[in-house]
């Protein structure tokens, strides 16, 4: 029980009249007020609480029932932490430069080069259109040169003309070597090569065009075959 409502049952009942009433004083006791000082004493009021109870046992008022919010007896309330606040600085502060270098604002963009143009084909087009006035002009497929939609066909040319062309390069090689004087160890082994190249080049031709005739690849074939012959013939003598 609280010192307060302690104090009420030391009252005396005469001062349970009406509040607009006008109650005579209240006489405490000796022992009612030595009870009271030694109650202060262990309840550790303020000054001020303790002037107000001996100005009431003084005068014979009642004692104050509500409790001044300074009182030790009042529940200890829990400390409000204080929320740090990031206040904003009242001057300007200059960034340093190792901030500034570590954000992107001096980053460049770096360079993407655009498409590439055939420089040649462009002075060409420029003086056309100088002399002439005009572009330069698509030129035109050729009316006898059949266009060739068929993939087939077009790979069957391919490798006819590449048969074409290693056969001719062999027969190069030999003319080096002849030219240096070195055909004899070579000329076998070339001879050989283009007369395997000579039967590819048949066997194309037959499956190109059934009903001709193959005797020319045959001649062509027969005299590259005499021509390295005679080279042997030359080159032992």
């Amino acid at each position: 029980m609280s010192f307060w409502v302690s104090l009420g049952f030391q009252m005396d009942p005469s001062s349970s009249k009406g509040l607009w009433n006008n109650p005579r004083a209240t006489q405490y006791s000796k022992e009612t007020q030595d009870l009271l000082r030694l109650m202060m004493q262990e309840s550790r009021l303020t000054n001020l609480q303790r002037k107000q109870i001996n100005e009431c046992l003084k005068n014979g008022a009642a004692l104050p029932l509500i409790s001044d919010s300074t009182s030790s007896l009042s529940p200890c309330q829990p400390k409000k932490s204080k929320s740090v606040q990031n206040l904003l600085p009242g001057k300007p502060q200059r960034r340093t430069a190792e901030s500034c270098r570590s954000g992107n604002s001096y980053a460049r963009e770096q360079f993407r080069p655009g498409p590439t143009r055939d420089l040649e084909k462009e002075k060409r087009r420029l003086q056309n259109i100088l002399a002439t006035g005009q572009d330069e002009p698509i030129p035109a497929s050729s009316p006898n040169v059949p266009a060739c939609h068929n993939p087939d066909v077009s790979e069957e040319r391919d490798h006819y003309q590449e048969v074409l062309d290693e056969i001719e390069e062999r027969r190069r090689f030999l003319a080096d070597m002849a030219s240096l004087g070195q055909e004899r160890q070579y000329i076998n082994i070339i001879s050989t090569e283009i007369s395997q190249k000579m039967r590819e080049l048949e066997v194309l031709d037959k499956a190109r065009h059934p009903s001709k005739d193959t005797l020319a690849p045959k001649a062509s074939a027969k005299q590259m075959t005499e021509n390295v012959d005679l080279k042997d013939g030359s080159s032992d003598v």
